[in-house]
């Protein structure tokens, strides 16, 4: 059988009337859309995980600090590096060598940072990917290629892939939150949780850590049942009888689907996102008594909080790039594993005692790391390190991934992926076929060809760290 103009379910659905859209004016109170099936009709097969949470470290975390132990940048600190690390780093001149001592942890033996005692709990939990590479030194392009695969701007993030391909499994909830810092924008804005050419329904949605989560949800002056429902089937006739004009246009129908999700979400955020009713034991292992660890251990136990209620796909992000560390590397990085290592060994034993772990897949990680070599200003104790793109360290934890074990490796000095150097498109490939999709048939028909999010790249799914 030709199988080249079978339309897809979802094909068949952008195609009938005015679209998505038209169908989902319908489904304020009732009927399920497609965002809220279940995975096993979305997906390409069956999946090991059913949520992400993305724990994004804006700035580039050092590897050989944390993740990646290099005896021999120790035994040479201060000298100038050999050839084969200083031709492509002109701007750095001497090896530095990590001051924080590193540590076989669990039964598996796997190494961490002394800066990391929570996360090192977990270490039979954890995959460290040693061999990671991306293509660009600077912030934004890293990121770019971190979160969409590619390092131009406007494309889609993971999270709206995962949004576009699965959906959500609470249609109350939006499929793909995103958790910023209230301390202020990470690096890029609001493009970290941007659907780019995918339809805007696909966007994160912003959930706010203080104050009212989401912004206008509920009214400014309470209103009786009846006038609720009065107000809402108007809204829905004039909305459908607008949007069958104007067919086609995603940006309209985004809106009118935001609204009915909003109106869904007046009860189930406020529910999720309600701490209050947290043990007090939960709160204190989260770290939410103690002023450095608030912030972030606020939005972890948020993040628990909606993937056990059903959304897809969770990021959290940092104010700015704290990881970016050019100068004071030690103390720098030392101050970001003190605001975010208690949260996150949090949230990986809650996820495990809840029975949450095996199908939540949590990825930590920036968009490239730190230099061997050191950025020499002032004072020793004052020296940095710089981008480093060649070679750096990532980690995956639950969702079928086999933990205790790294994964490829940088050189004697941690400067560049020399064993299963592994690209960003993998790393995309393996998150996906983890959560059941197929990296080369998750596409989008945009500018005359069908784009993904592995796209130009020959991405293989990374076998050894399926469990």
């Amino acid at each position: 059988m030709d199988q080249s103009n079978i339309l897809t379910r979802r094909e068949a659905l952008d195609r009938f009337g005015a679209g998505f859209g038209g169908l989902a004016l319908g489904t304020l109170l009732g009927q399920a859309s497609l965002a809220s099936e279940s995975p096993s009709l979305t997906g390409h097969f069956q999946p090991k995980a059913t949520s992400i949470i993305q724990l994004y470290m804006h700035g580039g975390p050092s590897h050989v600090d944390l993740l990646d132990p290099k005896p021999m940048l120790t035994k040479f600190d201060g000298t100038a590096p050999p050839d084969e690390v200083a031709d492509d780093e002109n701007r750095t001149k001497n090896l530095m060598g990590s001051p924080f001592s590193f540590r076989k942890c669990g039964e598996s033996g796997l190494e961490f940072s002394e800066i990391q005692p929570f996360v090192s709990q977990h270490a039979d939990e954890i995959a460290v990917v040693r061999s990671m590479f991306t293509e660009h030194r600077n912030h934004e392009q890293a990121i770019w290629m971190a979160q969409t695969g590619m390092t131009t701007a406007g494309r889609p993030t993971l999270g709206s892939w995962m949004a576009y391909g699965l959906g959500t499994e609470n249609r109350n909830l939006p499929a793909f939150v995103a958790l910023p810092d209230p301390g202020g924008p990470s690096v890029d804005g609001v493009r970290n949780w941007s659907s780019g050419w995918l339809p805007p329904r696909y966007q994160g949605t912003v959930f706010r850590e203080q104050g009212s989560p989401i912004l206008n949800l509920q009214p400014k002056q309470p209103r009786s049942a009846a006038i609720e429902s009065a107000r809402a089937a108007l809204l829905r006739k004039l909305n459908k009888q607008h949007l069958t004009g104007r067919p086609g246009e995603l940006e309209l129908e985004a809106r009118i689907e935001t609204f009915e999700l909003a109106g869904r979400m007046q009860l189930a955020a406020t529910d999720a996102l309600d701490l209050s009713d947290e043990t007090a034991e939960t709160q204190k292992m989260y770290g939410l008594e103690n002023a450095t660890t608030k912030s972030y251990g606020t939005r972890c136990l948020m993040a628990r909080r909606l993937v056990e209620r059903g959304v897809r796909f969770v990021s959290l992000f940092m104010s700015g790039q704290p990881w970016d560390t050019h100068s004071n590397n030690n103390s720098g990085t030392k101050n970001c594993c003190l605001r975010t290592d208690q949260p996150v060994g949090a949230l990986l034993t809650d996820l495990k005692r809840r029975g949450l772990l095996d199908s939540t897949l949590v990825l930590w990680g920036g968009e490239f790391g730190r230099t061997p070599a050191a950025e020499q200003r002032g004072e020793k104790a004052s020296y940095g390190r710089d981008h480093h793109p060649y070679g750096f360290s990532v980690w995956l934890a639950g969702g079928g991934i086999k933990g205790g074990q790294h994964y490829g490796a940088t050189d004697d000095f941690g400067y560049r992926s020399v064993e299963n150097r592994t690209q960003t498109a993998n790393l995309h490939a393996t998150i996906l076929h983890q959560m059941g999709l197929n990296h080369e048939s998750l596409n989008w028909h945009h500018n005359g060809r069908d784009e993904r999010l592995t796209d130009v790249y020959e991405a293989k799914v990374i076998e050894e760290l399926l469990a």
